[in-house]
Order: C-alpha cells, then sequence, then structure tokens
C-alpha cells in the first residue's frame, strides 16, 4: 500500500507539471479566437496544422537551430572536459590551499549572473568578438557547479582503484581516463544534460552579446517573433513547441543515467 500510495503521488505530480506543456501543445493546433474561447475546450474542432509551417516559414528555424545546437553542444563539451580535470584535481591531487580553492571557486556560484554581465561585455568588446560564436560559447567553457560535480562523483571511486592502475603505471591522466571517467558517466550524463538545457534555454547572455539575426539563438529569435508579430498566440506556441520537443526528446532518451547521476549526488 505504501509503495502504491507513492506511485500514486507521483503519477498526480508528474500530471500537475505536464499539463502546462500539454496545453501549449493542443493550442498550437489552434486558431487564435479557439484558444481563448469560454468554456475551455482542451481539444480542437479542427486541428490547424498549418501554425507549425506558419512558424517554420516566419522564423528562420533551421539557422536558430543550428545556432543553439552549436552554441549548446560546444559549452557542454567544455564544461565536461573543464569539469572532469578540475573535479579530478579537487578530488585526487594534494596541494596547499586545495581545499579553500575549491570553496573559493565554489563560492562564485552565489554571483548572479547578471553581477558579471556587463564586465564580461565589455571584455568581449575589447577583444573584438562581439556578434560571434566566440562570445556565445567561450565565457561558459568553465564553471564551478561542473567541477563541484565532478569532485563529487570523483570522491565515490575506491582509493584501491587508483591505487591498482598506478602500480600498473598508469599516469594521471591515463587514470583519469581508464579509470575514473567509466565509472562516474552517469554523472557526466546528468552533468551535460544540465548544461545543455541550460545553454539551449538561455536568452540574456545572446540578447546581449548577438545583433544580426543570423547569430541569434532559438530564446532570442522567439523573443524577436513576439515583438515583431505581436500576440499571435498560435504561432508563438507552434514555435515554442518546436523549440522544446530537442529536450524532450533528449531526456527521454538519457534519462537513466541521468536520474543515476543525480542520485550520486545526492549521496554525497
Amino acid at each position: 500500500m505504501n509503495r502504491l500510495g507513492r506511485h500514486l503521488l507521483l503519477s498526480t505530480i508528474v500530471a500537475l507539471v505536464s499539463l502546462p506543456f500539454l496545453w501549449m501543445v493542443l493550442a498550437s493546433l489552434k486558431e487564435g479566437a479557439e484558444i481563448f474561447r469560454e468554456p475551455e475546450r482542451w481539444l480542437s474542432t479542427g486541428w490547424q496544422l498549418s501554425n507549425y509551417q506558419r512558424a517554420w516559414r516566419e522564423l528562420p528555424l533551421a539557422r536558430l537551430y543550428l545556432n543553439s545546437l552549436l552554441v549548446a553542444a560546444v559549452v557542454t563539451l567544455g564544461q565536461l572536459a573543464t569539469g572532469a580535470l578540475a573535479g579530478y584535481a579537487f578530488a585526487r591531487l594534494s596541494f596547499p590551499g586545495r581545499d579553500k580553492l575549491f570553496y573559493l571557486y565554489l563560492g562564485s556560484l552565489a554571483l548572479p549572473h547578471q553581477v558579471t554581465l556587463i564586465p564580461s561585455f565589455l571584455i568581449l568588446k575589447w577583444l573584438g568578438i562581439l556578434d560571434t560564436y566566440y562570445a556565445l560559447t567561450v565565457p561558459f567553457l568553465a564553471g564551478p557547479f561542473a567541477a563541484f560535480m565532478m569532485r563529487q562523483a570523483f570522491l565515490e571511486v575506491p582509493q584501491a582503484l587508483e591505487d591498482a592502475a598506478r602500480i600498473d603505471g598508469c599516469s594521471r591522466f591515463q587514470a583519469l581516463f581508464r579509470v575514473f571517467l567509466p565509472l562516474v558517466r552517469p554523472s557526466l550524463v546528468a552533468l551535460g544534460l544540465l548544461v545543455f538545457l541550460w545553454q539551449w534555454n538561455s536568452l540574456l547572455w545572446p540578447l546581449v552579446v548577438t545583433q544580426s539575426p543570423g547569430m541569434r539563438t532559438l530564446p532570442v529569435g522567439l523573443a524577436a517573433l513576439k515583438s515583431e508579430l505581436g500576440p499571435d498566440w498560435p504561432l508563438l506556441l507552434a514555435a515554442n513547441t518546436l523549440a522544446a520537443l530537442p529536450m524532450l526528446l533528449l531526456f527521454l532518451v538519457a534519462q537513466k543515467a541521468f536520474i543515476q547521476g543525480l542520485a550520486h549526488l545526492e549521496a554525497d
């Protein structure tokens, strides 16, 4: 009975969380007047697939998808690489001030992104790389959360495994790539999904550092669509549905490893 009660509770929570997304998908198939009809009807009397055709025509979705995918992929790979190296150093190497440096680095998470927005913008302007892929990716190739998450994962690896690898002649890098990384694969997947999601949905930074339409990402393109065309809700809902689908599919494919990675982090 306890297990059944937990499943019923979780199913209710999932249903409530899924309702807004379901409403968005169903409303994207309606006409504008039908969305706000009283009383509310979830199912349309006639499916308007033309809303998706209009969204693809009004927005350069192929270019926006390419920009968002490229930026999110590069930042994710960068944070996985730097996070793994920093996490290994903070978890397994001994050097003066290691813990103080780690907590100082971790403390930067308490700083809102808006605090460093103007200094970062001025640095990129001085470097002359505004409105480029460098401006969208380079400031986020390393981050304290990635180092923290990988450090916690590496601390779970038994010391005996590392000692055995060192006895067999492995260097630090060989032990990292041949012993540690295969053992913490769920944490790598969880970190990759989180970073990819953050970058995919990022709006403020791409809005500040890009000017040309060809450099826009999906969130910036959707915001520009709303300001240019006004509240054309069927078109906006169809475009938002297309923007949300890749992340939903990615999570469904990697959900098992993602949950395992978060479980390891919670156990620490």
